[in-house]
C-alpha cells in the first residue's frame, strides 16, 4: 500500500507542475512527507505542520482571547488513511491533491485561498476537490459495497444545492455559522430518528 501512495504522490506532484504549481523544491512550500496514518480514521487524511515561518506571524482575535497563527510553515507531514487506498486512485489523488494544497502559504485552512486552488486544479486536471468528501458516493464510483460505520442522528442538507451529510451531535449554531462548501448555500438540519426539520 506504501508504494502505491507512493506512485500516486509521484504522478500528482507532475500533474500540479504540468499545470504551473510547483510543490517539490519550492522554497515558499518546504519539505513535505507522505505516508499511511497508523489509524484507519473516519477522514480521508490530514496535513499536519511544523515549523512555522516566523515572518508570516500574526495575532487572530478570538473574543477574549488572543491566538498566534502562521500563514507559511516550512515542514508538513500528509497521512492518507488507509480505507481510501481501496477506492479508485482518482478519488485517492483528489485526496492527496486537497492535502497537498494544505501545504500552500495561507491554506492551512478551506478559506479563500484554499478554494482559489481547489478551483484552479479542478478546472485545469478534472478533480473534485472540496472542503469534505462524500465516502458513500466515493465507495458507489468505486464499485466497492459502502457499509454505514455509524448510526447518525442528524441529516444536514444544502437547501441550495442538496448536497447532504450526517453528523452524530448537533451543534445549535450550526446553521447560523456554517454555509457548504460546494455552493455557499445555507443548511436544513434533519434529526433522523423523527424526520423532523429542526
Amino acid at each position: 500500500m506504501e508504494e502505491k501512495l507512493d506512485k500516486l504522490y509521484r504522478e500528482t506532484i507532475f500533474e500540479l507542475e504540468k499545470i504551473g504549481i510547483r510543490i517539490e523544491n519550492n522554497p515558499e512550500i518546504g519539505t513535505i512527507d507522505i505516508k499511511l496514518s497508523k489509524r484507519n480514521n473516519k477522514r480521508y487524511g490530514a496535513c499536519k505542520q511544523e515549523a512555522p515561518d516566523e515572518s508570516t506571524k500574526y495575532i487572530e482575535k478570538n473574543r477574549n482571547h488572543r491566538i498566534i497563527k502562521f500563514t507559511k510553515y516550512k515542514k508538513h507531514h500528509i497521512e492518507i488513511s488507509p480505507w481510501v487506498m481501496e477506492l479508485e486512485d482518482k478519488i485517492i489523488k483528489n485526496t492527496i491533491i486537497h492535502e497537498l494544497i494544505h501545504c500552500m502559504p495561507d491554506c492551512n485552512n478551506h478559506g479563500e485561498t484554499f478554494k482559489k486552488y481547489a478551483n484552479t486544479i479542478n478546472q485545469a486536471l478534472g478533480y473534485d476537490i472540496s472542503r469534505v468528501g462524500n465516502k458513500a458516493e466515493d465507495y458507489k464510483q468505486s464499485n466497492i459495497e459502502y457499509k454505514e460505520e455509524r448510526k447518525y442522528n442528524y441529516k444536514i442538507e444544502c437547501q441550495k444545492c442538496g448536497q447532504t451529510v450526517y453528523r452524530q451531535r448537533y451543534n445549535r449554531n450550526f446553521t447560523k455559522k456554517y454555509r457548504c462548501g460546494k455552493c455557499g448555500g445555507k443548511f436544513d438540519v434533519y434529526r433522523i430518528e423523527y424526520k423532523d426539520k429542526i
